[in-house]
């Protein structure tokens, strides 16, 4: 006779009652964020067609996505602005303009939701410049890392006037997070924190994203991004120095094909760790699922727990309102 093994895992799987109770990764709201985009030249939301669902809000559609938001229990948003293509110049001037639409978009947000959430501005001027990159460009066509840091300081300011509760540099410029901290402090804003997008990599699981905010950009940012096939010692390199420049928290971007570098990561540090699942990440799901291919709801949980079992603290998903929706998050 065979003897009883001394420990079965299955016994704790044998009803819905048990596996919850022992459950060891959860989803709560206040763990994620959600990211909005806002449109200047919009009389009414726009649907972005590569990401069903989503839309680029017109001032007062985005009041309306941000009270849900709120009411839904979420971390935080993320606010995108889209210019007008006359407000588009070599230099993105518009994305630090006082009534630049993402200043007005920031402004408009905190008025709505004032510090129930955290609204958050991404600090980048690619969708700001008629040439779709994420800075001022050199004579080699290539982005100028020194020149566009005075860009990075102009933007961060010009966010935390408008109200922003953090600023989130995604440009992946060398030095980034040490500018736009020396410029904050200058201006008044030393207790404005960084959440410093750290281990970006040039991904194909952007494309729908450059719909969503009418980029101009030909070609990829592979010069500056870091490199899928790259180690994981980069990734970390790239988060050291941004602590190291003033960052108060990092992220890693994209979120679900790059759990090991979210784990190396939180191995590594002990600050709040961001996860942004990508346009490309949301579109995978919902394109498979539209032709019948996997339950959409388990697979848009499942996602989300493996980024958040990896070690995101912090996970920006365009799922976010609905997820903190359901019933029994």
């Amino acid at each position: 006779m065979t003897a009883p093994l001394v420990h079965r895992p299955r016994r704790l799987r044998r009803i819905p009652g048990l596996r919850r109770l022992v459950t060891a990764t959860h989803l709560q709201p206040s763990t994620l964020i959600q990211p909005l985009f806002v449109g200047e030249d919009l009389t009414e939301p726009r649907p972005i067609t590569a990401m069903p669902g989503i839309v680029r809000h017109t001032r007062d559609s985005l009041r309306k996505a941000a009270a849900t938001a709120a009411d839904a229990g979420i971390g935080g948003l993320m606010i995108f602005g889209v210019p007008a293509p006359e407000h588009k110049d070599p230099t993105g001037s518009h994305a630090w303009a006082a009534d630049g639409i993402s200043q007005q978009a920031i402004a408009d947000v905190v008025d709505e939701v004032g510090d129930a959430m955290a609204v958050i501005a991404d600090l980048n001027p690619d969708e700001f410049t008629d040439h779709g990159n994420v800075g001022v460009l050199g004579p080699d066509g290539d982005v100028d890392n020194d020149a566009t840091l005075d860009l990075y300081a102009r933007i961060a300011v010009a966010q935390a006037q408008a109200g922003a509760h953090m600023v989130a540099p995604s440009g992946m410029m060398d030095g980034q997070v040490a500018a736009i901290r020396r410029a904050l402090d200058q201006a008044g804003h030393p207790s404005m924190p960084i959440l410093a997008y750290s281990a970006k990599y040039a991904s194909a699981f952007y494309a729908p994203f450059r719909e969503a905010v009418s980029s101009c950009l030909v070609g990829d940012r592979a010069t500056h991004q870091q490199n899928p096939a790259g180690s994981v010692g980069e990734a970390l390199r790239e988060v050291r120095l941004d602590l190291e420049q003033g960052a108060d928290a990092v992220m890693v971007k994209p979120a679900g094909h790059y759990l090991d570098i979210i784990a190396a990561v939180r191995a590594e540090v002990d600050v709040p760790l961001a996860a942004y699942q990508t346009s490309g990440e949301y579109a995978q799901i919902e394109a498979a699922a539209k032709c019948g291919w996997l339950d959409r709801d388990k697979a848009i949980h499942e996602s989300l727990l493996a980024i958040r079992r990896a070690g995101a603290d912090i996970t920006i998903t365009y799922w976010a309102t609905e997820v903190a929706r359901q019933t029994g998050l």
